[in-house]
């Protein structure tokens, strides 16, 4: 070197050293921070070397922006890869803090993988479970054999799958979630949710449990901290005593309010009614229902129903003393009665109706006739200025009517074309039979009368006209069968002959037969038609992309050296070349969720490369070449029949290093099974077996990981 200045040698070594790091940066090497011991081992861990902390602190490590403690690590330089065994922690930045009894981790592909007593720490979320996996390309965490979740004020989430989208704030669940807050426990089998606004997206069969109500759907949104939310598939939410069902509910349990949208059904299951419409308001708290768009009561009365329409119909009370209001065109059906009003009022507790027709409704037209409240039971018509009806609480039967101001009582004479009978007055008494029919009436004040009077024969001997203070009639099968007369004023009995057809009306008579309702459906006659508004609701649930997708597997084959992964190829595509099938067909099966896959006894598919005991039995299998350790295979399965799932030896009649005997039901289960593959030369063979023509099986989501042995356990 011609100059030989020190100044000049300091900068040149300066320069030189930078260059090396920024070399050092680019090939993004794991570092060395400290070490209390340094040694190699190159029978057990060729081309690594064996980091042990010392009394003072323990093993540290770096890699672009992240930091590792443990108490002992294996470090392979070529591959840019760690094991660290013990108290393992793992901190990036001020954001990420993972511990572990074990992780290991890549520097190329920057994926690690922690198992034993994992916990995960950001700012606003703790994930702990017993393997986890964390990408720090894409900052995500993710597990797949059960985890805890805990967010801040939202409490605690567990389930089978998780996965952390770190920069979105946002959790994937599936598996059997559950989210258990201070106020309510939500189950469902798809779970996602955003930690900052706790806000929760619920998909497949889910409920939102409280201390008041119990809420059940297919999709649906809820906020733990603000404690709303709504369902849009199958939804149903449990008020102690009330049920609402709807396309779409919004619920608020806050102040235990719920609001239904289309097909709506409530039901009081103390009081055996059920309420349809396509708008309603429920307020539990103040005991109240609000209905509306074609809104319909039913209520179970012996061994039939009586039905309520109206525009708007409500229900308040306690459950003992539940009042039901029907305003605006309401009608009241029953197989023997029913009746029309402005409005209809039914307390459930004293069992008196009332049917009220409103001065503010009616007509201005002077010359018309006034519309009355109405009233039909058998073939007799009653009308009135308003209705009461009392119904015996305890039997259920029809027990008297009342009628009052201008009551009119008119029944059809049967033989002949234009006939009436009829009674006005100013009060009616009537009273019921056991089977629901009037038995007796009676007409008090001003009471007018016109009966068709008949001989044995039922021939016509005249038309009985008269007035008199009151009348007492006895009726059976809706026929008079005899009349008294009290304080008789006046009476004619000309035959029909001598009859003007103005004479053979009382003043008011308004026969309404066209307007009564003969079925539960003539009560929506008159109703204007209606449309439906479109639920928008919730986009339906998309499946993410596997975790280890083809990004991900690619990045772990270009690091050389795996993080503990599905060891399986197509390990959801049974379908597949590599997976074998000895008399076994498979057939693909697509659902909302994710696909599955049936298997079938098929004697027209064997494999020639494997015999179990003959061909008598049918099996699926895939061959996966590994180092001699412990491995676990686990699978989704479901069906009907006893198989077994095994990890074996791929020389034929080869022995089975673990075996699970199952008997499989109609519930998705995951299944287990552990070996330890021995230094036998074979290929590791996993198995589907023991399937003959009476089992029928349903798989998905195989997956096969090596256990990893701490140096420890190996010794």
């Amino acid at each position: 070197m011609k100059n030989s200045n020190p100044i000049y040698l300091l900068l040149f070594l300066s320069s030189f050293l930078a260059t090396l790091n920024v070399f050092a940066q680019d090939k993004r090497q794991i570092d060395i921070k400290y070490s209390g011991r340094l040694n190699r081992d190159e029978v057990n861990y060729p081309g690594a070397t064996i980091l042990t902390r010392d009394d003072s602190q323990q093993v540290h490590l770096y890699h672009n922006g992240t930091d590792l403690w443990c108490d002992k690590a294996i470090r392979y330089g070529k591959e840019n890869f760690i094991e660290a065994y013990g108290n393992v922690k793992m901190i990036q930045g001020d954001t990420i803090n993972m511990s572990a009894k074990y992780i290991e981790y890549s520097g190329i592909s920057e994926l690690a993988f922690a198992s034993g007593e994992v916990v995960l720490k950001d700012p606003n979320t703790t994930i702990s479970s017993d393997t986890l996996y964390f990408d720090r390309i894409n900052q995500v965490a993710f597990y797949k054999s059960g985890g805890l979740v805990e967010v801040d004020t939202s409490g605690t989430i567990t389930s089978k799958v998780g996965r952390y989208l770190m920069q979105e704030k946002k959790h994937r669940f599936t598996e059997n979630v559950v989210l258990t807050s201070d106020d309510a426990v939500i189950n469902s089998d798809y779970f996602d949710f955003y930690s900052d606004t706790e806000d929760a997206y619920l998909y497949g069969p889910s409920t939102i449990v409280t201390e008041t109500s119990k809420t059940y759907c297919e999709k649906g949104f809820y906020n733990v901290k603000q404690k709303i939310g709504y369902a849009v598939k199958n939804s149903r939410i449990d008020y102690d005593n009330r049920i609402i069902e709807g396309d779409s509910l919004y619920f608020d349990n806050n102040i235990n309010f719920a609001s239904a949208t289309n097909n709506i059904k409530v039901t009081d299951t103390i009081n055996k009614t059920i309420i349809k419409g396509h708008y309603a308001e429920v307020f539990k708290e103040k005991d109240s229902l609000f209905i509306t768009k074609r809104a319909l009561a039913a209520t179970k009365q012996e061994n039939d129903s009586i039905y309520m329409h109206a525009d708007k119909i409500m229900v308040t009370g306690k459950p003992d003393e539940r009042i039901l209001r029907a305003y605006y065109n309401a009608k009241i059906f029953k197989t023997d009665l029913s009746g029309k009003a402005d409005s209809i009022h039914s307390n459930q507790k004293t069992g008196l109706t009332q049917l009220i027709n409103l001065n503010r409704l009616a007509t201005l037209d002077k010359f018309s006739t006034k519309r009355r409240p109405i009233m039909w039971n058998i073939e007799s018509q009653m009308t009135g200025d308003t209705i009461h009806l009392f119904s015996n609480t305890k039997t259920e039967k029809l027990d008297s009517l009342l009628v009052f101001n201008n009551a009119f009582i008119i029944s059809k004479d049967t033989l002949s074309d234009d006939g009436y009978n009829q009674i006005n007055g100013l009060k009616l008494l009537g009273q019921f039979d056991d089977e629901n029919q009037l038995r007796t009436v009676d007409i008090t004040k001003n009471a007018q009368s016109i009966f068709y009077v008949r001989n044995d024969k039922q021939e016509l001997v005249g038309i009985d006209k008269a007035k008199s203070g009151s009348i007492s009639i006895l009726f059976a099968n809706g026929d008079i069968e005899e009349y008294t007369r009290f304080n008789q004023v006046d009476g004619t009995l000309p035959p029909e002959s001598k009859y003007l057809d103005k004479d053979k009306h009382l003043k008011g008579f308004d026969w309404r037969e066209d307007e009564r309702p003969q079925t539960v459906e003539d009560l929506f006659e008159e109703d204007a038609p209606l449309i439906l508004p479109t639920i928008q609701g919730l986009e339906d649930y998309i499946p993410e992309d596997d975790f280890f997708n083809d990004e991900m597997m690619e990045r772990i084959n270009m690091a050389g050296k795996g993080i503990s992964s599905n060891l399986l190829q197509s390990s959801n595509d049974f379908l597949s070349d590599k997976w074998k099938k000895n008399l076994i067909m498979v057939d693909i099966i697509q659902d909302s969720s994710s696909k599955q896959f049936k298997l079938k006894f098929s004697k027209d598919s064997f494999s020639k490369n494997l015999v179990i005991k003959g061909y008598n039995i049918g099996f699926i299998y895939q061959l996966i070449s590994v180092k001699p350790n412990k491995y676990k295979f686990s699978i989704f399965l479901k069906g009907k029949g006893k198989i077994i799932i095994g990890l074996r030896r791929s020389s034929n009649n080869g022995e089975y290093y673990g075996t699970n005997k199952i008997s499989l039901t109609q519930d998705w289960v995951r299944y287990e099974v552990v070996g330890k593959k021995q230094d036998d030369g074979d290929d590791l063979m996993i198995i589907i077996s023991s399937i003959d023509s009476s089992e029928i099986v349903f798989l998905k989501d195989a997956n096969v990981t090596e256990i990893q042995e701490t140096p420890e356990s190996k010794e």
